[in-house]
């Protein structure tokens, strides 16, 4: 292994944390972040509802089947959007060489930063401690020479804890880890890497020619490095977001052309919200659809100037579901997703004029609202034809 010094950092249950912060009633009760209707899914879950066996990703009616009495909040993007730039800060008072991997998670690469702020393990317990008093929220932090060990180190010691593995504990932490922990083998692979023998990080580290290409085909000894904590990739700073996205999937398909465009409405509000959350402008925007047989289509169009007025989304995302509704009439459809791609910065002011500045005074109008009281509280008078947020939430038109 080589001298690098890799922290991976990670947020303990991010969303679920978040709504606990926000509202100190939710704290120590079993919580999920998510979709609430039929087809929802989890996007969060506190550690109080794992207990449970209750997962991210996983359908909400399985995960309130495994715990019933679990409290459901709907996400709120544009929040967790606000704490993790927060986060962010805090990274980069340490190093420069920050990999994002979502709003909860980055690689850092420390390296340099020990000669004046001490070994890596002291940098990681620094940042645990400066995210707890500036956010009040955990983190897990993993310390090791490469990214593979860093992101295995954080997980094991969860939450709101500190793991390092390097070259004098690296056989003592990693051997006894199950396969299915090493990235790559996943629901498909893992029972042919158990039939061939293979069960734990150790067996894959050495494994035989002949087990390998039965577990892994052409791929084997590419895992067996894995296995043996071997990783060379860097970090990469300032990695750019590729999309900014919001879908949903109803519990009972549309088939009404109308209420699709509301629906879609909605959407365009959520991913311009997010954009201006994160001071992204887009110069792309592109509208899924999903029909009841599951057929998936995308359209897209891209412009100029880059934006992130909810108006000028919005118009774009309805003129491609129009465009498609013209080619499939009387479908019913399952799910709709407006995202916004080719991202920049926003270059400043100069990005509006006239009515578009007027359109950024009120985005910015209600994102504030929003903020501070709620993302329910204000509905757009042309979202108003569209399904409630949620039982008795107030709905004052903006």
């Amino acid at each position: 292994m080589n001298l690098r010094a890799i922290l991976h950092v990670d947020m303990d249950a991010f969303y679920a944390s978040v709504e606990a912060l926000d509202r100190p009633e939710l704290r120590g009760k079993p919580l999920i972040v998510g979709g609430t209707g039929v087809r929802g899914v989890v996007a969060a879950a506190s550690y109080e509802v794992r207990r449970y066996g209750v997962r991210s990703a996983m359908p909400m009616r399985e995960a309130l089947r495994l715990c019933p009495q679990a409290v459901c909040v709907a996400p709120r993007m544009s929040r967790y959007a606000q704490v993790s730039a927060r986060v962010f800060a805090i990274f980069h008072e340490f190093t420069p060489l920050v990999e994002g991997l979502s709003l909860d998670e980055a690689f850092l690469d420390v390296t340099a930063s020990q000669t004046l702020l001490g070994e890596a393990a002291a940098i990681g317990a620094q940042i645990r401690h400066r995210i707890r008093a500036h956010t009040g929220l955990t983190a897990s932090v993993g310390v090791a020479p490469n990214k593979l060990l860093a992101k295995i180190a954080s997980d094991l010691n969860k939450p709101d804890g500190l793991c390092r593995i390097g070259a004098d504990n690296l056989r003592e932490v990693i051997d006894p880890l199950p396969v299915s922990r090493l990235f790559g083998v996943g629901k498909k692979t893992l029972p042919r890497v158990l039939a061939a023998g293979i069960h734990t990080f150790g067996d894959l580290r050495k494994a035989a020619d002949e087990q390998l290409w039965r577990a892994f085909g052409k791929d084997g000894r590419a895992m067996r490095d894995l296995a043996d904590g071997i990783d060379d990739r860097p970090v990469i700073a300032r990695r750019e977001e590729k999309s900014v996205s919001a879908e949903r999937t109803f519990a009972v398909d549309l088939c009404d052309a109308a209420r699709m465009r509301s629906e879609l409405l909605r959407l365009a509000d959520r991913t311009a919200s997010r954009l201006r959350a994160q001071d992204l402008a887009a110069a792309k925007v592109v509208v899924k659809i999903r029909r009841g047989d599951f057929t998936t289509f995308t359209r897209q169009r891209a412009f100029e100037p880059a934006t992130q007025d909810t108006a000028a989304i919005s118009r774009m995302a309805q003129a491609l579901l129009d465009e498609w509704l013209r080619g499939h009439p009387g479908s019913a459809v399952r799910l709709l997703g407006v995202g916004a791609g080719e991202l920049q910065c926003i270059p400043g002011p100069g990005l509006f004029a006239g009515g578009a500045l007027r359109d950024a005074r009120l985005d910015a109008a209600v994102d504030d609202i929003r903020r501070r009281f709620g993302g329910d509280l204000l509905t757009r008078a042309s979202l108003l034809d569209a399904d409630p947020p949620g039982p008795g939430a107030p709905r004052n038109r903006a």
